[in-house]
């Protein structure tokens, strides 16, 4: 007869008690799609409404046979097809293909962005605030935060892929069928899923959801890297990248779904390894340690404008590279603009009512409004960087000491005004060179530098607008990014489709002088400049009335 020890039966006890590994994955996903339920609808209706616009778009630009020709001709250029898709596309030039040729590749890395957010809101920052500890004390398996994060995400490209199937199959353009229509959903799913798998990975590397989200995206930026260069050379290159595979699916040409099983089946994997790897460190912690800092730290983090920008240094580097590659790959196509645009009515007007000695300057004074709304998703980024830092418990210490309310605060926003100006002018730096390169003129090189820099001022009014929600309305800083989106969809879009003209008066993008085309006016730059200067007083004053409050 065997005899069960008194330690025998508590182990077998403790082990039947234990949860599973995916217990509670259920609840965290209600949980999470509470928490998404503004975020969710928001990304995904604007990738929709944005693909859906581009598509009517391209049906009033291209109407006739010899528009399509031209751009067929403009697209098969290095510079072209770095900035859109493979070569096959071309063959058949539709509606469709010039969908998935010139969009499909640009989607991909906005799907990614989510995906990545997403997995690393639901995860690493959970564990980041110390949330998720508290979460696994109770019946939630180990593996359950990570599979409620990819649940989530996978509910949001579901839901984008939906609405892309259904509703181009819906608009009725010639080359734009069903079947295309649910493979090009298709393809935004998996490619989004195959993201969010990477970064399932990333969070298991780091213990700061910053340093996992940063991980991620520079593979997406390798990734989208990859295809440019193949699309470029022989294709041998792309196929290194999940961007690549899912544009060869030549959606609406040939509607090939063996790419798009294998972007899937690849981010299967992927995710599987993330979950591997999380059973291989604790909770709060990361698989590489953490570097053990400086015996002596720099005399500069003893004071306030010193730490802040040890602080906001990564994302700076980040938003410097991508800066100066966006002006770099708009500056290559500027010698080509005259015979991209020549017959294109709508496009002409536009450039017309821009102004400019040449076709060049105009189509780079409209363009580069791209680039300061890529400056204005920085500041933004850098000027709410106090919010986060007092929601999560960090600024409340700091203040405790001799520091100021306004010192700290300002510090911040010294960064980010003096972090916003300096990716325009690398914007401008890439935009020059390569735009003096492709255009052969010289001289453009500091007129593209002076019109970069000529947005400075709009920049920090967005600045000021964030400062002054932090300052009054701290649960409202969301509304921060109204300014940048606003300004890309009035500036940009309102110039093409041709908005009132009091629309583009109600950003602060649309009182800067569009250089080189036109002349410089100094009057709405000072006028920027005291407006920024005012709002930003004005949080500051709010900041100092009120709690702080923490989560």
């Amino acid at each position: 007869m065997t005899t069960v020890t008194p330690a025998a039966r508590t182990g077998a006890a403790q082990e039947e008690s234990r949860p599973g590994a995916f217990a509670g994955t259920r609840t965290l996903i209600r949980f999470n799609l509470r928490r998404d339920r503004v975020r969710m609808p928001v990304w995904v209706l604007a990738l929709f409404l944005s693909t859906l616009s581009t598509l009517n778009s391209r049906k009033t630009l291209y109407k006739d046979p010899e528009d399509i020709e031209g751009l067929v001709k403009t697209m098969d250029s290095p510079a072209g097809l770095a900035m859109s898709g493979p070569r096959h596309y071309l063959d058949d030039y539709n509606f469709g293909s010039m969908l998935g040729h010139q969009l499909l590749g640009f989607t991909a890395v906005m799907v990614g962005i989510m995906s990545v957010l997403m997995i690393t809101r639901h995860t690493r920052t959970e564990e980041e605030t110390g949330r998720a500890e508290l979460v696994r004390s109770t019946v939630v398996g180990r593996h359950a935060h990570l599979a409620a994060a990819l649940s989530v995400a996978a509910v949001a490209n579901a839901a984008l892929a939906l609405l892309l199937a259904v509703g181009l199959a819906g608009q009725g353009v010639d080359g734009v069928d069903a079947a295309g229509s649910l493979l090009y959903g298709v393809d935004h799913f998996a490619i989004g899923m195959f993201f969010a798998a990477v970064a399932a990975v990333t969070v298991q590397v780091t213990s700061h959801s910053r340093g996992a989200s940063g991980m991620a995206m520079a593979v997406l930026g390798v990734a989208y890297a990859l295809r440019a260069s193949g699309d470029v050379g022989n294709g041998v290159l792309s196929w290194l990248s999940p961007i690549g595979w899912v544009q060869r699916t030549y959606v609406y040409v040939d509607d090939d779904w063996l790419p798009v099983l294998l972007t899937l089946a690849v981010g299967a994997l992927v995710a599987y390894g993330g979950f591997r790897l999380s059973l291989r460190r604790d909770v709060g912690a990361g698989l590489r340690p953490d570097k053990r800092g400086a015996a002596h730290g720099s005399q500069a983090l003893t004071t306030p404008l010193g730490f802040a920008v040890r602080l906001h240094r990564g994302l700076f580097a980040g938003f410097g590279v991508a800066s100066f590659v966006l002006g770099v790959m708009y500056g290559s196509i500027l010698g080509d603009v005259e015979d991209m645009l020549g017959d294109i009515d709508q496009l002409q007007d536009a450039l017309a009512e821009a102004g400019g000695a040449t076709m060049a300057e105009s189509f780079a004074s409209i363009v580069l409004i791209v680039v300061a709304v890529v400056s204005a998703v920085y500041v933004v980024m850098a000027a709410l960087r106090p919010r986060s830092e007092e929601t999560a418990g960090r600024a409340e210490p700091l203040l405790a000491t001799g520091l100021s309310r306004a010192r700290w605060v300002g510090s911040h926003v010294v960064v980010a005004m003096l972090g916003g100006t300096a990716t325009l002018l690398l914007a401008g730096l890439g935009f020059g060179i390569s735009g003096a390169a492709s255009t052969g003129d010289g001289g453009l090189f500091l007129k593209l530098v002076g019109a970069s820099l000529a947005y400075a001022p709009a920049l920090w009014v967005t600045i000021g607008v964030a400062v002054l929600l932090f300052g009054w309305l701290p649960r409202a800083t969301a509304a921060a990014w109204a300014v940048p989106v606003y300004a890309f969809v009035v500036g940009y879009l309102g110039q093409l489709f041709e908005f009132p003209d009091w629309m583009n008066d109600l950003s602060p993008f649309g009182h800067v002088p569009q250089l080189p085309a036109k002349d410089m006016s100094w009057t709405p730059m000072l006028l920027l400049t005291a407006v920024a200067a005012a709002l930003v007083w004005a949080g500051l004053a709010g900041f100092r009335r009120r709690d702080l409050e923490t989560k």
